[in-house]
Formats: C-alpha cells, structure tokens, sequence
C-alpha cells in the first residue's frame, strides 16, 4: 500500500496552548479524507500544517515521501484552497484562473478548455462578465472561483478547507460530483475539512474526528457513518463530557 501523506507526532503550539497534536496518521494515494470537528478543534490548523503555511513546534509531515517543511517539490502537484485570503481579488476570474494555471504550467488555450467542465457549477455568474472583479462577486462565487483554481490545475493532491461554505444547494450537489469524479476518474487524494456532516459522508471515502486538537478516531465510510458521526457531536454527548 502506498502511502501519499504522512504525519508523525505533529503539534502545534499557540503561546501555551496546544492547538493540535497528531502522532500517527497516514492518507493514501487515492484517499478522499474528510476531517470534521466542532470549532477550534484544530481542522484548519492541520490543513495549513499539511501546506506548509505554518510551522509544526514538532514532527513532520512528508508528501510522497517529501518533508513538506523542508522542500518545494510537493508544491508541483499539490493545489488547495483554504479561503479568501487564497483569491487575488482584483483580478476578474478569466484573469486569476489563468494566472494559476499557467504558474502550473498550462497554457491559455488549455486552460479555458479545461474551464468548461465547470460551466454547470458556474451557473452562468462567473464567466464573461466583462470587468467584474473577484471581490465584487458573492461570498458563494467566491468560494466557486477558488475551488475551480485548485481543481483545474489537475493536482496529485488536493486540499479544501470548508468547501461547502456558501454554496447553494444546488452548486453542493454538483460540487459532491466534481470531487467524486476528480476522485475516481484521476485518483486525485483529496483531503477536506467541513462541518456539514452529511455532506462529508456523500463524498469522502474515509473520516477524521478531530476534538480539541486531537485526531480521536477514524472511520471508514458505511451507511452507518452518518448516524455514528452525528450520535458522536450530538448534545447529549457534549453535556454529559462536561458533567
């Protein structure tokens, strides 16, 4: 079995406070990983550990066998979008989605073919509307253009914090098919947090509970996962920890 990540004894502290503490946890080379967990359980924390963003106070992370924190390789075949931060908001779409293409090396005219598999997601209000800016779209446009970004480049590994957030019914529907397909048809690992239990158990093949900055448990994906993940958060469970 190959093994695409992986992370060995990783904290990360903030002042005196632990923020995560992962001492074993390997993901796949086809993997779809969802992490779910309340707020502050520390989701994006390891997706940012995971991109190099921030520095672990201890352990490692490897990317086909690449410590992330010591080397760019990874970088040629990872893509990821965490948030807004990620956006160049002056840039219209056509612009910002060139713009990350071609630093993977794609050329234009590759590039706006690969635009059209995402016509139906874009719903028409993305593409071709003259000089509108990134930060002159929605919330949920936003979130659109920044998934498509890092899903057009065609990564070996592909990293979504709250993909969910903003989007429509509709465009989460689609969303669920774009990363299944990306998932199945190129064996992309892709590794995503979210707080929307249902959906995270529509797509992903595996599931992370992080509590308090601890990974507690791993599931594989069944038509029981949904029920165990929500008796796992629910108030029941929460009041009678705190008791």
């Amino acid at each position: 079995m190959y093994f695409m990540i992986v992370i060995k004894n990783l904290e990360k502290w903030y002042r005196n406070s632990l923020a995560l503490e992962v001492e074993d946890l390997v993901i796949e080379q086809n993997e779809f990983l969802g992490i779910v967990g309340n707020n502050g359980a520390g989701k994006t924390t390891l997706l940012r550990l995971l991109l190099d963003l921030i520095k672990a106070d201890k352990g490692v992370v490897t990317s086909d066998n690449i410590p992330v924190s010591s080397s760019t390789a990874w970088k040629s075949y990872t893509s990821s979008y965490i948030d807004e931060q990620f956006l160049i908001d002056f840039l219209t779409p056509e612009e910002f989605f060139h713009f990350t293409g071609n630093a993977y090396g794609f050329s234009s005219n590759i590039i706006d073919e690969k635009l059209k598999k995402y016509e139906v997601f874009f719903n028409d209000e993305i593409l071709g509307k003259r000089k509108k800016y990134i930060r002159d779209f929605s919330r949920g446009n936003k979130q659109k253009i920044g998934i498509c970004s890092a899903l057009l480049v065609e990564p070996k590994v592909l990293i979504l914090d709250e993909p969910f957030n903003g989007l429509d019914p509709s465009s989460q529907a689609i969303l669920n098919q774009l990363l299944i397909r990306e998932n199945a048809q190129r064996g992309t690992c892709i590794i995503l947090s979210s707080h929307d239990l249902d959906q995270v158990t529509q797509v992903c093949k595996k599931i992370a509970i992080i509590e308090k900055g601890k990974l507690v448990r791993t599931i594989v994906n069944s038509d029981q996962a949904l029920s165990e993940l929500k008796s796992y958060f629910s108030v029941g469970k929460i009041l009678e920890d705190e008791s």
